[in-house]
This record gives structure tokens, C-alpha cells and sequence, in this order.
């Protein structure tokens, strides 16, 4: 390659390569975390990175938050009874079929915050531990749409 060409090459941007979107930024996030349900927390952020071997993480919406293509759950470190996940489908509106997400849930874990967002929520550690299995289940499925 010429010096002419070298200089109009471009390199094809790739998303997710900020210091947030990073295991690092994670670890760091969660250390300075003063949170009740820290333990919880951690222990939510292994099974949702054990359901599929393509789920990175990152610190999204100051929050652990976890993608593939796109970013499709984050933490909710805020929740009411315990800790909770929500799943989406990113920072953007993406087109949903009319009847929503068909997630097979059999145990209702799911609570339908819209046609493209639900939350799970988990009220101690006992809870979540018993439903990891079937949160797994439900993040493979959640995954097809991302």
C-alpha cells in the first residue's frame, strides 16, 4: 500500500469497544457498589453470562448491563423487593411483531413492562438461586429477538 492509500483508509468502526463495555468496567462497578443486594447481584450477573457463551457485559445506563449484538438486559438496581433484570432490546425502538415478544414462560416470571421490555425480579438469594434454570431459559429465548 501506497502512502496515498494508506492515508484514506478507514478502519470499520466496531460498537461495544469503550472502556464501559468491558468486564473490567463491571468488576470496577460492582466493587464500588454500596447495594444491599450486592452478593445477589453478583450471583445474577454469572448466571445471565453462563446462559449463553456469546453474552458480554458492560456498564450501560449505570448499571451492569449485558449484550450480544445489542445490549438486551441490564440490572435493576433499584428494584423494590430484591434485585431484578430488565430485558430489552437496546437504546433503540426496534420493530416488535404486534403480538409482542413470544417468550415461553411457564412459571410467570416475566412482568411485561411493554411489548419489547420485561422485568424479572428476585426477592433474596435463596429465590434467585432456585431460578436460575429457568431465568436461563428465558434469556436464550429473549436472545432470538435481540
Amino acid at each position: 500500500m501506497n502512502a496515498k492509500s494508506a492515508a484514506t483508509f478507514t478502519t470499520k468502526k466496531v460498537k461495544h469497544q469503550t472502556v464501559a463495555d468491558t468486564k473490567a468496567a463491571v468488576d470496577a462497578f460492582i466493587a464500588g457498589l454500596d447495594h444491599p443486594f450486592k452478593t445477589e447481584i453478583s450471583l445474577l450477573r454469572e448466571a445471565v453470562l453462563a446462559a449463553d457463551p456469546t453474552i458480554e457485559e458492560g456498564v450501560k445506563w449505570n448499571a451492569p448491563s449485558f449484550r450480544t449484538t445489542e445490549y438486551f438486559a441490564t440490572i435493576h438496581l433499584r428494584s423494590k423487593i430484591g434485585i431484578g433484570l430488565v430485558l430489552h432490546l437496546g437504546a433503540k425502538m426496534k420493530d416488535v411483531p404486534p403480538e409482542g415478544l413470544v417468550i415461553d414462560d411457564p412459571a410467570a416470571s416475566l412482568k411485561w413492562l411493554g411489548k419489547d421490555r420485561a422485568l424479572v425480579e428476585f426477592a433474596s438469594a435463596e429465590e434467585l438461586a432456585a431460578k436460575i434454570p429457568a431465568l436461563q431459559g428465558l434469556l436464550q429465548q429473549w436472545l432470538r429477538y435481540v
